[in-house]
């Protein structure tokens, strides 16, 4: 019976399109809608889907031209090059139908493609970039955001979906915030209103985002992408991670004590913890047999209040980042849960939870692998008006449950191709000034292999925009995780030599952000200083900027002359120098054994100077060579700081 309606419902969405065809309908793609963007001073593509053979006529900013629909519908018609400006009303018409676009820009159109850290928008910022939500009305700045999709049996002609927005009061926590801090830059310098595409998928391999053509210069990575083309292969493996997850987290929940008594829940008012534990400092929860504990944690805590909270105009509860999920209770009500680890807690409390005197806030937290509890220092507030209550100490805890790690789920939409075909090859009609790419994260481990990706990727996109020098612009890897006191080998630094050594690809550029990472975020906030550097990038290979430097220090070469070594560098502007005129840090040597070691090292005429002992015949010297580099404090004359990098000494 469900196939037959199925069956009608298929007929019924063919018997209406049939329909819509036989009066002449043109249809549009998404990013050919109101609010766009065009590029400047370049012949413009506008296109879509009619009858087949049917004349296209299209008005636009003084111009009148047509065009026709081929045998299967496809139409493409050029516009002239245009100069900056707007708005402009596009009409585009056949003989039955007719269309208008409002609010059209002339200017320079972005795109914008990666991870989770191209993704993060400006509302996940807000707190470090209040500023930027007091004056943001700028209709000369525009923004799509691509909706995530996959396939690996197409290569789709449009997105899922998608609008433009202004960026104004209502759009602004929407935009993605390097590619909001770019425009921004972008058009106070150069004054042309700024578009930004954004094709970005959080968690995201760079083998998602390559094509077919490209993915068979890596069999392992082909051969997956076709796996998945066989049908039911992917409805078979959703049902059984299905399966598989909700079996344990059924099982979670019926085990956890502190849901056990419906009647008196862990979160209720009523609720008397006895023998619970105490954490003195907000952390992950202890280890058990030096192995983590998978399951639930219940956390309390008690506030008293000295004060009517109903008179505040807001409340926010900041409960730092958790993980993996939470929900938060405050007198026995749920004012917020997140479903996994990443984003940071910032729940809304609602007038009337919080009362005068004795307050309860408990959290309940799942973790499914690895350590589980609070990651520190992050905010952990409750903010009532313009007092502060402080949450990172005096907790007591209890285990609801204890359970085996938590199932994998297979990412299907991480597979080689897939993005790529859905949301990048949409695109391709699309004359875009540049690209901007901030991807990396969830191929450290694979260096060497993905040196070759990237090169492919760049290429590969090249090749399908039909511009061998599109301008491509990538974001080299910050600093992360814990800071290590001696040398040590890295995955992170692995993956900035590799995005370092892209640069020889002509018309790539990057920006070094080894000093705007976070330790205990892999989501650091500072994306203004992300799309700042992106923009030096821009200002020297798309707009002809000569004012440089551009970037940080980039290491040159290393000349061994007696018992020293002379490293030099490009963008260096008027000097080398290093952070706060301390002493310059971060450089070790390592002989033929491998073994690197700390060296001293001076700046001396614009080049850092090394001296080493003879008896240690230096074999590779490498500089902030760690996950978190803290001692590397080179500088240029304006401030930037010098990529990290690794090289043989002849």
């Amino acid at each position: 019976m469900i196939r037959f309606f199925h069956f009608l419902k298929l007929l019924l969405l063919l018997m209406l399109s049939q329909v819509n065809l036989s009066f002449g309908e043109i249809r549009l793609p998404f990013l050919i809608s109101e609010g766009m963007v065009l590029q400047r001073d370049s012949e413009l593509k506008v296109w879509g889907w009619a009858d087949p053979n049917e004349e296209i006529q299209i008005v636009f900013n003084g111009q009148k031209i047509s065009g026709k629909s081929d045998a299967d519908g496809n139409w493409s018609i050029l516009l002239p090059p245009m100069k900056a400006g707007g708005p402009h009303l596009m009409g585009i018409s056949s003989g039955n139908s007719q269309i208008e676009i409002k609010n059209i820009l002339i200017g320079d159109i972005w795109l914008c493609s990666g991870q989770s850290n191209m993704e993060t928008t400006m509302e996940r910022v807000e707190p470090m970039f209040p500023e930027e939500f007091l004056s943001f009305g700028n209709s000369n700045i525009r923004y799509f955001d691509a909706p995530d999709d996959y396939t690996f049996t197409e290569v789709k002609d449009d997105l899922k979906g998608g609008k433009w927005l202004e960026l104004n009061e209502d759009n602004i926590r929407s935009f993605a915030a390097v590619a909001y801090f770019f425009a921004k830059n972008l058009n106070q310098k150069y004054d042309v209103p700024i578009g930004m595409v954004n094709a970005s998928v959080g968690g995201s391999p760079i083998q998602s985002w390559l094509r077919e053509e490209d993915l068979k210069e890596f069999p392992k990575d082909y051969q997956e992408a076709l796996h998945f083309q066989t049908p039911g292969v992917i409805e078979e493996i959703e049902r059984t991670d299905k399966e598989k997850i909700d079996f344990w987290r059924n099982e979670l929940k019926s085990k956890d004590l502190g849901l056990s008594d419906k009647n008196l829940p862990w979160f209720s008012n009523d609720f008397e913890p006895n023998d619970w534990q105490e954490m003195q400092d907000v952390d992950f929860w202890p280890l058990e047999g030096n192995r983590p504990v998978n399951g639930v944690f219940w956390f309390r805590k008690v506030i008293n209040i000295d004060f009517d909270p109903s008179d505040a105009s807001e409340i926010k509860l900041l409960l730092g980042t958790l993980v993996d999920s939470d929900q938060a209770y405050i007198n026995g009500q749920l004012v917020g849960s997140t479903g996994y680890r990443y984003p940071p807690r910032r729940y809304n409390v609602p007038k009337g939870v919080l009362k005068k005197g004795k307050n309860i806030l408990v959290i309940r937290i799942v973790s499914e692998n690895g350590r589980g509890g609070f990651i520190q220092e992050k905010p952990y507030q409750l903010q009532i008006g313009n007092e502060n209550f402080d949450l990172s100490k005096d907790w007591h805890y209890q285990v609801g449950a204890k359970m085996e790690r938590a199932p994998s789920q297979t990412s299907i939409r991480f597979k080689p191709m897939g993005l790529y075909n859905a949301m990048i090859a949409p695109l391709h009609k699309v004359n875009f000034k540049g690209i901007l790419w901030y991807q990396g994260e969830s191929n450290a481990g694979q260096a060497k292999d993905y040196e070759k990706q990237l090169t492919s990727l760049i290429k590969g996109w090249r090749k399908e925009w039909e511009n061998p020098d599109l301008p491509f612009i990538f974001v080299q890897l910050p600093n992360f995780m814990e800071v290590a006191e001696q040398p040590q080998e890295s995955d992170w630094a692995e993956m900035r030599e590799v995005q370092r050594k892209t640069l020889s690809i002509p018309n790539t550029g990057m920006a070094i952000t080894i000093d705007v990472g976070e330790a205990n975020d892999i989501h650091p906030l500072d994306k203004k200083t992300v799309g700042d550097r992106l923009a030096l990038q821009a200002y020297k290979l798309v707009y002809g900027s000569k004012q440089g430097p551009f970037s940080g220090p980039l290491v040159e070469q290393v000349i061994e002359k007696e018992d020293k070594l002379y490293i030099s560098f490009t963008e260096v502007g008027s000097g080398l120098k290093t952070k706060n005129s301390q002493k310059l840090e971060g450089f070790a040597l390592a002989g033929e054994d491998g073994e690197f070691y700390w060296v001293d090292a001076l700046i001396e005429n614009d080049m850092v100077v090394i001296e080493f002992d003879q008896s240690k015949k230096p074999a590779t010297l490498r500089y902030a060579w760690a996950n978190n580099p803290d001692k590397a404090n080179l500088l240029n004359s304006i401030d930037l700081p010098a990529s990290p990098f690794e090289l043989k000494i002849n």
